[in-house]
C-alpha cells in the first residue's frame, strides 16, 4: 500500500539553509499546485483569501530565512501602526516626525543586518584594530520588503494613498510571496487597490503567465545556472588561472548570467502573480539593447530605479534646482543604489561609476545632441553608442561580481596583459556548451520586441492542455540542465 514518510513530510516544514524554497525547485512546484487548488476555492472570499495567502507567504519566507520571518512580521506591524498615525494626524510637522520614525526604523533594520560588519570593518581599519566580522545572518529579501514597506508610509504621507483598515490586508501586501524575496519592488499604491477588486483570471492572463514562467525558468535554471557553475564562477574564483580571453568571456558570461537570473525571477514572479489575478509592471526590458546609460536604467530593474527616483532623487530635490545640484542628487542616488545592493566599497564604486556615467550622458546630450545628423548615417551613431554602453556596463559588472577589489583587478590585468588570442579555437572546443548557451542567451535577449510578442500571443491562444504540455516541456528541459545543488537567485543576497 501507498505509505507517507512522515519524517520526510515534516522536513518540508523545517528551515534548511542549504535548500531554500525557490521557484525553480520541484518542491515549490508541488506546493504551488496544492496552494492554487485551495486559492481557487477561497479567492472570492476576501478575508479567507488574505489569511491563507499571508500564511503561505510567511511559510515561504520561513523556508528562505528560518526564524527571521519574525522580523518580517514585526516590520509589518510597526509600519501598519505608523502609517495609520500619519493618516490621522492633521499637523504636518507631526506627520513628518512619524514618517522620520518609520524611515529610521526601516533603514535601521536594514543597516543592522546588512551594513554592521561593513562599518565595523571601516572603524577597525581606521583604529588599526583586528577586524573579526560579527556573526550576523542576512535575512533573504530584507532590502526588498523594507523598500516596499517604506513606499506605503511615504505614499500615505504624500496623500496619494489611504491606509488599509485591517492589518491582514497590509500583511498580504508586504509578504506577498511571488515578489517577497527578490522583487520586483511593488508599490503600495499600485498593489493594494487590486486587493479589494474581484479576482478575475482570464485565458489571456493564464497564457501570459505560462509564457513568463516558462521564459523565466529557461533564463534562470537553464542559461544562468549552467554558465555560472561551469564557467563564470571558475573564472571569478581565481582569474589568474585563466587567460585574458577566458576572463573576457567570463565577464560577458556574467553580464548575461546576472540579467537572466534577475529578469528570470521577475518573469516568474509576475507570471505567478498573474495566475492569482494580480498585475505587476514589467521589471526588466531587454536592458542590454540600450544605446545609452540613461536608457539602460529605464530598462534595468525598473521597480528599483523608479523607487530610487521617486523616493530618493526627488526627495533630495531632483532637477528642481541648479544643474550642479541636479548632478549631485543623481550621483548620490546611484551611490545609494550601489550600497543597496551590497555592503562593500566595490558596490559603492559600481554605483559611483553608473552615477558618473549618467551625469556624463546628460552633459553630452546637452552639448552634442544635434538634430542635424543625417538619417542615413544615424544608425552608425546608434551602433557605436550601443557598443560603448554595453561594454561600459560589462566593465562595471566586474566590480559587482568580484569577491573583492583584488579579484576585480586580477580580471582586468589578465584581460589587458595576458589575452592569448592564439588559444581561441582551443577555448571554443573546451567550452562549447557554455558558449552555445551564451550565444542563445544573447540571441534571445536581442530578439525584436514584435517577435517576442508574437510568441507570447501564440502561447496565449493555446488551449489549456497545450499550455500544460508547453510548461511540462520547459520543466523537462530544466531537468536536463539542473545541477545537483540548489542555485539560489543572485538577488537573494540583497
Amino acid at each position: 500500500m501507498f505509505q507517507i514518510d512522515s519524517h520526510k513530510l515534516l522536513e518540508q516544514f523545517r528551515y534548511n539553509p542549504q535548500e531554500p524554497l525557490i521557484f525553480s525547485s520541484g518542491l515549490f512546484l508541488f506546493l504551488f499546485t496544492g496552494f492554487m487548488l485551495i486559492y481557487f476555492i477561497l479567492h472570492k472570499q476576501h478575508r479567507a483569501k488574505t489569511t491563507f495567502v499571508t500564511l503561505f507567504s510567511l511559510y515561504f519566507y520561513y523556508k528562505s530565512s528560518g526564524n527571521y520571518f519574525v522580523i518580517l512580521i514585526g516590520s509589518t506591524l510597526v509600519d501598519f501602526i505608523l502609517a495609520n498615525l500619519i493618516f490621522k494626524q492633521q499637523k504636518l510637522v507631526v506627520k513628518k516626525i512619524i514618517l522620520i520614525i518609520s524611515v529610521i526604523l526601516n533603514l535601521g533594520l536594514l543597516a543592522y543586518f546588512k551594513y554592521t560588519n561593513f562599518f565595523y570593518e571601516i572603524i577597525c581599519n581606521l583604529s588599526h584594530m583586528n577586524f573579526k566580522p560579527m556573526d550576523i545572518f542576512l535575512p533573504v529579501g530584507v532590502s526588498f520588503f523594507t523598500f516596499q514597506s517604506l513606499s506605503y508610509t511615504f505614499d500615505i504621507y504624500r496623500g496619494t494613498l489611504k491606509p488599509v483598515k485591517n492589518v491582514l490586508d497590509y500583511a498580504f501586501f508586504v509578504s506577498f510571496f511571488p515578489q517577497l524575496v527578490a522583487g520586483p519592488i511593488v508599490r503600495a499604491s499600485e498593489f493594494i487597490p487590486q486587493l479589494f477588486k474581484p479576482i478575475t483570471i482570464t485565458n489571456e492572463m493564464i497564457g501570459k503567465a505560462v509564457f513568463l514562467i516558462g521564459s523565466g525558468l529557461i533564463k534562470k535554471a537553464v542559461i544562468a545556472d549552467y554558465i555560472s557553475i561551469n564557467f563564470v564562477d571558475r573564472i571569478f574564483d581565481n582569474p589568474t588561472l585563466y587567460s585574458g580571453l577566458e576572463n573576457l568571456f567570463g565577464v560577458y558570461g556574467y553580464t548575461l548570467q546576472i540579467y537572466c537570473d534577475f529578469s528570470g525571477y521577475s518573469d516568474m514572479a509576475i507570471g505567478i502573480a498573474l495566475l492569482m489575478g494580480f498585475h505587476f509592471n514589467i521589471n526588466f526590458d531587454s536592458s542590454y539593447q540600450s544605446i545609452n546609460i540613461t536608457e539602460f536604467w529605464r530598462r534595468w530593474h525598473i521597480s528599483l530605479s523608479t523607487w530610487l527616483k521617486d523616493y530618493v532623487y526627488i526627495t533630495m530635490g531632483g532637477n528642481r534646482k541648479s544643474k550642479i545640484r541636479t548632478f549631485l542628487n543623481l550621483f548620490l542616488t546611484m551611490l545609494i543604489g550601489g550600497l543597496w545592493h551590497g555592503a562593500g566599497f566595490r558596490f559603492l564604486l559600481w554605483g559611483a561609476m553608473h552615477g558618473a556615467a549618467l551625469i556624463f550622458h546628460k552633459i553630452w546630450i546637452s552639448i552634442f545632441n544635434s538634430p542635424s545628423i543625417k538619417k542615413d548615417t544615424k544608425w552608425i551613431y546608434k551602433v557605436i553608442s550601443w557598443f560603448l554602453t554595453f561594454h561600459f556596463i560589462c566593465f562595471c559588472w566586474i566590480f559587482f561580481r568580484a569577491e573583492n577589489m583584488n579579484i576585480a583587478m586580477e580580471v582586468l590585468n589578465q584581460i589587458t596583459t595576458k589575452f592569448k588570442a592564439s588559444i581561441f579555437i582551443e577555448f571554443i572546443n573546451g567550452y562549447r556548451t557554455v558558449l552555445i548557451l551564451i550565444g542563445i542567451g544573447f540571441a534571445i535577449h536581442f530578439t525584436p520586441k514584435k517577435w517576442e510578442s508574437a510568441i507570447e500571443n501564440s502561447i496565449v491562444k493555446f488551449p489549456l492542455p497545450l499550455k500544460a504540455v508547453y510548461l511540462i516541456g520547459i520543466l523537462f528541459l530544466v531537468a536536463q540542465f539542473k545541477s545537483s545543488e540548489i542555485q539560489p537567485f543572485i538577488y537573494f543576497q540583497f
